[in-house]
């Protein structure tokens, strides 16, 4: 899917197609089991050694105390130009404010939000076709704190956040640290025992770490499509779930579908 869709699926998440666009079902994930080398699509994120991204990296924490000026201003874009590698960098430290970080978690409980995309705003009817348009950019996280979509609008000219959009329910493709730490979850659950016996058979060496496997991820949500899942995913959707696709990196693919991690509850069940 081309940047230009990815940017238009994170502007509308929660507004206007929250209900259809963002509810990642078992039958989009059963269509990547059929077409395993393009899972890693819209819908989920990979993780591993393969799949790295800027954009998907965790903001620094910053020390409880400490009053942080707006960073400079940088090498900016003009119009509608993408956002530049600086205007990406002074929206992240503007939205992530320090009442906001400590308010909030991340996939691993740490204090801050978790980070899911940073992207060019929007323009107001009355500011489309304007001869020098604002530059806003707007930044997504996932609060595990209260199981939050959280949007910060920047206005890079200013240099302030001008709006705050939070919702509960709304379900965006996990990021990079979402797919590992589910990873790890589900090794460390009694029901990561069949994942970490056919990776010693495949391989002749022990799985003790998330990036020794190349993992893609796709939000679950409970009762929609014909299986609604058992009572312990019934929560998924307002807790924020993942199911995996797992293979050996540069190695066979190992059957991981049936297995839900719940990464707002830390907890694994398997399906069926």
């Amino acid at each position: 899917m081309g940047e230009d869709v990815r940017k238009v699926m994170h502007r509308h998440l929660g507004k206007v197609v929250a209900g259809a666009a963002v509810a990642i079902t078992a039958t989009a994930v059963l269509v990547g089991v059929t077409l395993p080398e393009s899972a890693s699509g819209e819908e989920g994120s990979g993780g591993g050694p393969q799949s790295s991204s800027a954009e998907q990296g965790q903001a620094a924490r910053q020390q409880p105390g400490v009053v942080e000026e707006a960073p400079e201003q940088g090498k900016t874009g003009s119009g509608r130009d993408p956002l530049t590698d600086d205007e990406m960098k002074r929206a992240q430290s503007l939205a992530a404010g320090r009442d906001f970080r400590m308010s909030s978690e991340d996939v691993k409980g740490a204090k801050g939000p978790e980070r899911l995309s940073t992207d060019l705003a929007e323009l107001s009817p009355d500011e489309v076709g304007a001869a020098d348009p604002p530059r806003r950019a707007e930044v997504t996280y996932y609060d595990y704190k209260d199981d939050t979509y959280v949007t910060k609008t920047v206005d890079l000219g200013s240099g302030k956040v001008t709006g705050t959009d939070t919702q509960h329910g709304v379900q965006p493709p996990p990021n990079r640290d979402e797919v590992m730490e589910a990873a790890r979850l589900l090794m460390a659950d009694k029901l990561g025992e069949g994942l970490k016996k056919d990776f010693k058979d495949a391989t002749g060496k022990a799985l003790t770490r998330p990036d020794q496997l190349t993992v893609t991820g796709f939000i679950y949500r409970a009762g929609e499509g014909s299986n609604p899942g058992p009572a312990s995913v019934q929560d998924c959707g307002k807790h924020r779930c993942v199911r995996l696709f797992t293979r050996v990196v540069n190695g066979p693919w190992i059957d991981t579908r049936q297995m839900v991690v719940d990464l707002s509850a830390h907890k694994v069940t398997k399906l069926g």
